[in-house]
């Protein structure tokens, strides 16, 4: 069924003795605000447990799919090469598939997760621009067949017009950064592997055998992210009702099945949805997400554990499955 609703949610996890999201430019240091020491999980990892998530789940469907459609598949995926599944679009609609000029896929895989670049090749073309073959009703349906099949296309987009051109999908939900509700402390660790890789380390060390390492956690950090979701934006790629449900069923478990020893303890604390009753919304989201805060029973107090934080809106805490008027129109509700 389609989407007639407009939704804003916000994410409230935490972390313990982990890094959430490690920044490889810094080492693999937990991301955090330079300026302010607060912590930072990118939308990036957030899309990407999600879509972890969506693959255990849809799995037996993957494995038996409806005729003709297999509406779960993941398009960003570990090893995958996105240009083959360009070619089975053009392959399942019998269309001739036609590679797209060099520059443009430098382009669009920059783009694929919001980057921005500038191509060599961009630089050094020729005044006359290189026209891309293949006609836009190709490309239409290509695009459609792409939201079709792959559940992350219809849910948060992708620019497809890299090799073979499948055009690009504006998802209809979109994700913040989440952001550490107090400062956090980045710990480095030195740990030691009773084991080397090769004869000739172990010669090396007279026979100790030991490795050095280094490893980055946060003692504990309560992280909060905001989530959009445009019905309008959902008519365009399909993006449906029971396809909202997966996202927020992701959202409440995503953490329970993507354990890691670098991650420590990583869990959804709450998942609060607001619905409007049309479209284009009854309220600004930024006016709802103010009122729902999320802060230290005592400030400047070290905390440790969730029990040291309160969650409320308007100064109402919220059991799961509780829900209140948040505005004309607009009704709160915490799923998890």
């Amino acid at each position: 069924m389609n989407l007639t609703n407009r939704y804003d949610f916000v994410l409230v996890f935490d972390v313990k003795d982990g890094n959430p999201n490690g920044d490889p430019d810094a080492g693999n240091m937990p991301r955090m605000d330079a300026e302010s020491g607060h912590g930072l999980v990118t939308d990036v990892a957030l899309k990407r447990k999600i879509r972890n998530f969506v693959g255990l789940v849809k799995e037996q469907d993957q494995r038996e799919p409806a005729p003709g459609e297999k509406r779960f598949e993941i398009y960003v995926r570990e090893k995958a090469i996105l240009n083959h599944q360009h070619q089975r679009a053009y392959a399942a609609l019998k269309l001739d598939a036609v590679e797209a000029p060099a520059d443009d896929q430098a382009q669009a895989e920059f783009a694929l997760e919001g980057a921005d670049v500038k191509s060599d090749a961009k630089k050094n073309k020729p005044a006359a621009k290189e026209k891309r073959k293949g006609s836009a009703d190709d490309v239409t349906k290509a695009r459609q067949w792409m939201c079709q099949n792959f559940f992350d296309v219809r849910t948060f987009g992708a620019v497809m017009a890299l090799g073979v051109n499948c055009g690009q999908v504006r998802g209809p939900i979109q994700l913040t950064f989440a952001r550490s509700v107090e400062p956090i402390v980045a710990l480095e660790h030195s740990i030691t592997r009773m084991a080397v890789a090769t004869e000739g380390e172990a010669e090396k060390q007279q026979g100790d055998n030991r490795t050095m390492g280094r490893k980055h956690t946060v003692p504990y950090g309560v992280y909060v992210a905001h989530g959009f979701v445009s019905s309008f934006l959902a008519k365009q790629t399909g993006f449906d009702d029971a396809d909202l449900e997966l996202v927020f069923q992701s959202l409440a478990q995503m953490f329970e099945h993507d354990r890691s020893a670098a991650r420590g303890e990583m869990s959804t604390r709450g998942l609060y949805v607001f619905k409007h009753d049309c479209e284009l919304g009854n309220a600004p989201a930024h006016a709802l997400f103010d009122r729902l805060q999320v802060k230290p029973k005592e400030a400047g107090a070290v905390a440790r554990s969730f029990d040291a934080y309160s969650v409320s809106f308007d100064d109402q805490s919220l059991s799961v499955g509780q829900s209140v008027q948040a505005a004309p129109g607009v009704t709160l509700t915490r799923r998890c």
